[in-house]
Formats: C-alpha cells, structure tokens, sequence
C-alpha cells in the first residue's frame, strides 16, 4: 500500500495525527523549459550523463544546468530512498519512469503528473506570459497520464502509469476570467471523476493586478477554495490542496473549517535552507498536512540529505534551526560546499513568514492538533527547550531570542557550549 494512502487514511481518521504528506515536484518543464533540471551542482550516484556540446559555443561546463537524463536519475534516486511520500513529473516524464521502467511498483511512493498547465506556469525565457492574467490551458490528458495512450483499456482497471493528478487554478478577482477558470476545472473534474483519476487541487494568489490587499489575499484564497467546493460532492473533490501559506490565521481558518478537506502547502521559490524548514514546521504547526516543494528541493545541495531534513521537522524530531545545522554538517562531512555561509543559510528571507502585524499568533483554534498536545518526555524544538529552562528556575548562559530560543548568531564559544552541555544533559541525562 502506498504511503500516501495510509496517511489519508490517518489523518480523516484521526485529525491529531502526526502524519504528514511529503511531495516532490518534479515537473518544472512544464514551466521552466530547458533549465527545468536545475543547476548540476547535485547529480544523483550514476553521475554526468553524455552532452554533445560543441566546445567552439560552450562547454557542459558552462551551461550548467542537467540534461534530462540526470534529472531522470535524480528522480529514480530519490523514489527509492523512500521518504516522499508523491513524485510529482509532467505526463512525458510519467511515461519515461513510471509507464516504461515500472519505477513505482514495488515503491510506497505515488507517482503524479501535472494534469494541466495554465498559462500562469510558462516560464519561458525572455517571454511575458506570466505576467498576463492567467488562461486555463491542458497539455495533458488523463488518458495519457494513466497509460501513454490517448485511450486506455479501462476493462483491467488498473493502469501502469499515474493515476493521481495536480490541477492548478489560478483566481484573479475578474468575474469572466474566474468563471472560465472554474468552467474548465469543472470538465476536468468530471472527466476524472469518470475515469477513476485522483487529482489534487493546486490554488494560485493571483499572477496579476488583482484589487485584493496582499495582507488580505489569505482570506480571499480560503473563500474561493470553500465556495468552489461546496457544489462538489466527495465523489469529484480533491483528496488534499496545495496553497500559497499566507501566515498562521489564514491557515488555521482553512484548516479548522473541515476535517474532510485536506490541506497542503507548496513552496515557492528555493530561498535559504532556513526559508524552507521554517516553512514546513510552521505551516504543519497551524494545520497543514502537506507539503510539496519543488524548486526548494531540486536547487538543494544534496536533495536527499534535504529531504531528510524535511521529514525529521515533520516528525518532530528536530526544529527548522537544528535541521539547517545538521544539513550543514551532512554538507561538509560530504565535501559539498553549500551555497551560502550557515549564518546567511539561516536567515529568513521570506518576507512571507514574518507574519507582520500578527507576531505569528494565530486567534483561530484547531482542533485536535497534534503539534499543540503534550507529549510526555522533552519537547524536540530549541524554542521551547530553551522556555522550559526558564520555567524550572534555570537560568541560560547564552543570548535568547524574544521567543526564548537560542540566538545562535550572537554566541560566543564559551556560551555554545555551555548551550550544548544543557541540550544534551536535557536530551540523554
């Protein structure tokens, strides 16, 4: 059985489950084009795949970017280390690992593909599409997705492709733009519905002037999601969503509303490895219950060593702060020299998760919420390792942070380890 499913399972059965639905988006060539792989900074074990460069232009060098290839082969690295729980590709890669290799068989891994690419995905070098209001528009057809045919055999019921799909809406607050946006999702729905295809459902903030304020921009999103659903009975919802997270309010307000609706979170742009731990931890923390990053993995310096990260936030065994450190040292223990410094890797830059104005309290209650419950033993973050320091009368030798955590940046050696001597007493006694 695969992951995905269990954990569905787990978490309409129990909402104050820890489960966590991990995605890998590998399906940027349907946006980016050609540099869709990224840099070749990180190649999967079986290494550089042949080019045919012509040295009088450039060298392979020089392009720096995978060929697809190597991104092939980054795909299958990761399927089989097991930790993402979806692999996200467009329908020919689908073909390629899935319909043609048979990658996913024996794997608790789903596969997935982009079941549709709106105009507001084409990234195209030098090009202007994106910046026009978004157009709904479908490469893909489920029929392809599931069996690289433009029609299946439906009498096995069973396909050897994907039979999961993303489908992307984009609202811009223009009456017919978004009414024909939900025109064309609805055909999608339905057609799925009937060919037994699973699909979750990915929202945009709007890729134009929109009139909506960006503080208010949660708001109008988690209005749009509710009142295009609610016309929809469970037979053609999607099984999670994928958002923008606009802060704790608005996510505990989506997620609070509706056990049965699943709600994810996708990742944006790469950012500092910080951006991202502190993404996922504090998205899963207001109610998220997935997470699917794309970019954010793939210009990793080591993206299996990042997804590891990834899973040890979500299961709780570590904080965005300790995981950044520890993928640094898995970094230097590797030889791999890191992007940045580890005092810029762990800034935030996101301005997003700043959370201006709210100081990252949240009025909204969820119910059931594992991160809020009181788990017998230390609590795993640095922040509330640092409060309950406070708490029992003990007092800390080294700089804090306003919410208590350690301020890691302004320690000198004597006070890092007098941090470290407390952690690992609290840890292993």
């Amino acid at each position: 059985m695969k992951s995905l499913d269990t954990k569905l399972a787990v978490i309409k059965r129990d909402p104050g489950s820890r489960a966590f639905i991990l995605a890998d988006a590998k399906d940027a060539d349907m946006a980016f084009g050609v540099r869709a792989p990224g840099p070749r900074g990180y190649l999967a074990r079986a290494g550089p795949r042949p080019a045919q460069f012509s040295p009088e232009v450039w060298t392979r060098d020089e392009f720096g970017c995978r060929n697809l290839p190597e991104f092939l082969d980054i795909i299958r690295e990761v399927v089989r280390q097991g930790l993402v729980d979806i692999m996200l590709m467009s329908a020919h890669v689908n073909e390629q690992v899935t319909i043609k290799e048979g990658l996913f068989k024996n794997s608790r891994v789903t596969p997935a593909a982009r079941a549709n690419d709106a105009t507001d995905g084409w990234a195209i070098r030098h090009g202007g599409y994106t910046r026009e209001p978004a157009q709904p528009f479908r490469s893909a057809a489920i029929d392809h997705i599931q069996c690289g045919r433009i029609e299946c055999d439906r009498t096995l019921g069973e396909f050897p492709g994907a039979n999961l799909g993303l489908y992307s809406v984009t609202f811009v607050n223009d009456l017919a733009r978004d009414r024909e946006t939900l025109q064309w999702y609805k055909q999608f729905r339905e057609e799925a519905e009937g060919k037994k295809f699973r699909h979750f459902l990915e929202v945009f903030d709007p890729n134009a002037e929109s009139g909506v304020p960006p503080e208010k921009l949660g708001e109008f999103i988690n209005d749009n999601i509710v009142r295009a659903l609610a016309g929809v009975p469970e037979a053609g919802r999607p099984i999670f969503l994928k958002i923008v997270y606009h802060g704790p309010r608005a996510m505990e307000e989506l997620a609070q509303y509706d056990q049965n609706l699943v709600v994810g979170i996708l990742g944006g742009s790469a950012g500092t490895t910080y951006d991202a731990f502190k993404l996922i931890h504090d998205a899963q923390k207001y109610g998220a219950r997935v997470a699917l990053f794309g970019r954010k993995i793939n210009n990793a310096e080591h993206q299996l060593a990042f997804i590891e990260m990834l899973r040890l936030i979500t299961d709780g065994r570590i904080g965005p702060e300790e995981a950044v450190r520890a993928y640094h040292a898995v970094l230097q223990a590797r030889g791999i020299r890191p992007h940045r410094a580890l005092e810029d890797d762990l800034k935030l830059t996101d301005h997003s998760m700043r959370y201006q104005g709210t100081n990252g309290r949240s009025t909204v209650t969820v119910d059931n919420n594992p991160l809020a419950r009181k788990e017998p033993g230390p609590d795993r973050t640095e922040g509330n390792r640092a409060r309950s320091a406070a708490k029992s009368g003990g007092s800390a030798d080294w700089p804090q942070r306003s919410d208590g955590s350690p301020d890691f940046g302004s320690m000198n050696s004597s006070q890092r380890l007098a941090y470290d001597r407390w952690r690992l007493t609290r840890r292993f006694g």
